[in-house]
């Protein structure tokens, strides 16, 4: 299967008619007749995957919804679709990241064309996600110590300034360093650098530091 898409419409014979044709083009299919609905059953986000949601729908709206997903840290794309289109509408839920936004009724040329590039970011957003994930994890690894030898190598410090600001001597803190560096997977001080920043541990003891 191409991805699984989540349909969120309170018309039930549009969820119906959208399931049939979103299916004939080879996606997997789950529908939802409310926003709520959706958030009671959240999705996982181990397989490619957006949600196609209709703007207006009764209790939490669309635009609402695409809000709460957002807080909950969901990374699933948004194809909007209504039948009463406004600009500051579709202006806002661009805004707030939405993928696409599609008036009702839609070619099926236009909707696959739409849920295929949904379909693409996901992947790539998912990809990057588990890359940080697995940086998070290799600083989990660190010890105390090496986390402060770490933070404090990031941010340019030699060998000697470190040891000074630890109060240890050169030759431990070159061990500590070659640790990190192995827990880190990483042969460059410049690609430690990279990770920290890629995971914001570098701008939070940059801020650290400057509250002190």
């Amino acid at each position: 299967m191409l991805g699984l898409v989540h349909v969120v419409d309170d018309d039930a014979s549009f969820r119906t008619a959208i399931e049939r044709r979103l299916k004939n083009a080879g996606y997997d299919v789950a529908t939802y007749p409310s926003a709520q609905n959706l958030l009671d059953r959240l999705p996982r986000e181990n397989q490619s995957g957006c949600i196609l949601l209709d703007v207006r729908i009764p209790g939490l709206s669309g635009p609402e919804l695409q809000g709460r997903l957002g807080e909950l840290g969901s990374t699933l794309p948004i194809v909007f679709l209504t039948g009463y289109p406004d600009v500051p509408t579709t202006v806002r839920t661009i805004k707030a990241g939405a993928e696409d936004f599609l008036t009702k009724p839609v070619s099926s040329e236009e909707l696959l064309r739409a849920i295929e590039r949904a379909m693409t970011h996901h992947e790539v957003a998912r990809g990057l996600k588990d890359k940080l994930d697995i940086i998070r994890a290799h600083i989990a690894e660190l010890t105390p110590r090496e986390r402060e030898v770490f933070e404090l190598v990031i941010r340019g410090k030699t060998n000697k300034q470190v040891a000074n600001a630890l109060g240890a001597t050169e030759r431990t803190i070159k061990a500590h360093r070659h640790r990190v560096m192995e827990k880190m997977q990483v042969p460059s001080l410049a690609e430690l650098v990279s990770l920290a920043e890629r995971v914001g541990v570098l701008d939070k003891t940059s801020s650290t530091r400057q509250t002190t």
